[in-house]
C-alpha cells in the first residue's frame, strides 16, 4: 500500500539537523519523506538537479516548508522554466517575488511548484526569522531599510528575497498557513494537530456527502411527486409556473424558514426588496471569513475554507453553511420571486412550507459575534492577523 508522500523543502545546510530529526518523525508517523539530501528524488541524468527537484514536486501529497536563515542556490532558467508564472501571480496579493525571476531560489521554486500543483504547503518559519521579518515590514518602504542588518539572516543581500517571499505565502488567498518554530518539537506539535484535524475533517465530509446523497435523492423524488399532484391538481393557467417555481425556489424559502421570518404575508402578498427583507428580521451585516484574522480556520479545522456569518441587532449571528454564491444568488431568486403574481406565490409557498427540508444551511450562534471570533482563535502557534471588534462589524 502506498504510504503519504511528504516532500521535505528547506535549505540543507543550516537545517541539516532538523531535516535529519524531521525525516525520522515523519517515518515514524508512517509516511515517506522525500529528501534531496537523502536521494529520495530521482536525478534524471538529462537535465539539472534543480530540474529534477522542480519535477519531484508534483510527485508528492504533501510539502513541510522550513524558512531560516539562508537564501539558498538561485534557479537555473530551465528549472524556472517549468512554473507558470501567470497563473502563481494570482495565488496572492503580495507577488513582489515575481518581480526579479532570476532571484528565485530553487527552495522557493519547489514551493511555487507545489502550489501551482495545488499540494497542500505547510510553511515552517524559524522565530528569529520572523521576527526579523516584522522588522522588515515596518521600515521596507523607508530609504533606510538597505542599512537594516537583520541578524537572522546569514547574507545580508539576500534578506529582502526571502522576506517577500514569505509575504507571498501569508498573502495567499487559500492555504495561507504560516506558523513559527523555535523547536524540533514545535513543528512536530503543530504536525500532528493539523493532519490529525484535517483526516477528522475528510472523515466528517465523507460522512457529509453520504448523508447529501441520500437527501438529494428524496428530494428529487419528493419534487417529481410534488410537480405532478401540482399539475394534475390545479386547474388554472399557471400550473407550469407554479410547477417551474417549486423547484426553483426551494432554498429560497427553506433560507426564509430558517432565518425567522415569521409574517409569510411578507413574502407571498407584499412587495419587498431583499434589503428591506433583511432588515425585516433583523440583519444589521454579512461578514464572509476572508475578512477575519488568517488563523480562524486553521486551528479548528487545518484548512482554510470561506463562511458567511449573518449578524443580528442583537449581535447575534447565523453561520451560513452553504456556498458563498447561494447566498449571494439568494437576491436574484428573492427578485424573480416577487416578480410573481401572489396568488401563484402563495401556492408555491404553500406547497415548499411544509415539505421536510435537508440539512439546515444556517446555524444559530445566541453569542455576541466578536466573542465567537476571538474564542476560536488560537494565538500560540499561528502568526497572526490583528482585528478589533469594531473592524469586525464595519
Amino acid at each position: 500500500m502506498a504510504g503519504l508522500r511528504v516532500f521535505i523543502s528547506s535549505t540543507c545546510y543550516d537545517l541539516s539537523v532538523i531535516r535529519s530529526q524531521l525525516r525520522l518523525f515523519i517515518q515514524t508517523l508512517g509516511h515517506e519523506p522525500v529528501m534531496s539530501d537523502y536521494s529520495d528524488i530521482l536525478y534524471d541524468p538529462r537535465t539539472h538537479t534543480h530540474t529534477s527537484c522542480v519535477d519531484e514536486v508534483s510527485n508528492a501529497d504533501i510539502m513541510i516548508l522550513i524558512i531560516g536563515s539562508r537564501f539558498g542556490g538561485l534557479s537555473i532558467p530551465e528549472a524556472l522554466g517549468r512554473i507558470d508564472f501567470d497563473l502563481l501571480s494570482n495565488e496572492s496579493q503580495s507577488t513582489e517575488t515575481f518581480k526579479k525571476k532570476d532571484n528565485i531560489s530553487i527552495t522557493q521554486l519547489e514551493v511555487l511548484k507545489a502550489i501551482e500543483s495545488k499540494i497542500p504547503v505547510y510553511t515552517f518559519i524559524d522565530s528569529n526569522v520572523w521576527h526579523d521579518h516584522a522588522l522588515y515590514e515596518k521600515n521596507k518602504d523607508k530609504s533606510i531599510i538597505n542599512e537594516i542588518s537583520f541578524p537572522s539572516i546569514e547574507k545580508p543581500e539576500t534578506a529582502a528575497y526571502i522576506f517577500e517571499f514569505i509575504n507571498f505565502l501569508r498573502h495567499r488567498s487559500i492555504g495561507n498557513n504560516v506558523f513559527s518554530f523555535s523547536k524540533l518539537q514545535d513543528i512536530e506539535d503543530v504536525i500532528k494537530k493539523q493532519w490529525s484535524s484535517l483526516f477528522q475533517k475528510l472523515l466528517q465530509e465523507q460522512r457529509w456527502h453520504a448523508i447529501e446523497a441520500i437527501r438529494i435523492d428524496n428530494l428529487a423524488d419528493q419534487f417529481e411527486d410534488l410537480k405532478t399532484a401540482i399539475l394534475t391538481s390545479i386547474g388554472s393557467k399557471n400550473e407550469k409556473e407554479v410547477a417551474r417555481g417549486v423547484v426553483r425556489f426551494r432554498r429560497l424559502i427553506d433560507f426564509v424558514k430558517s432565518i425567522g421570518l415569521k409574517e409569510y404575508k411578507f413574502l407571498t402578498i407584499e412587495n419587498h426588496s431583499w434589503d428591506e427583507f433583511l432588515k425585516y428580521v433583523d440583519v444589521k451585516n454579512i461578514i464572509d471569513s476572508s475578512s477575519l484574522p488568517d488563523d480562524f480556520y486553521y486551528n479548528r479545522a487545518g484548512i482554510n475554507h470561506l463562511r458567511l456569518y449573518i449578524i443580528r441587532n442583537d449581535n447575534s449571528f447565523y453561520e451560513f453553511r452553504s456556498s458563498l454564491e447561494l447566498f449571494y444568488n439568494m437576491r436574484i431568486e428573492w427578485d424573480a420571486f416577487m416578480e410573481l403574481p401572489t396568488s401563484t406565490r402563495e401556492i408555491i409557498f404553500d406547497a415548499l412550507f411544509d415539505m421536510r427540508s435537508g440539512i439546515g444551511m444556517l446555524k444559530f450562534y445566541n453569542e455576541p459575534f466578536e466573542y465567537f471570533v476571538n474564542n476560536h482563535l488560537d494565538t500560540s502557534k499561528i502568526v497572526q492577523s490583528k482585528l478589533s471588534s469594531d473592524d469586525l462589524l464595519n
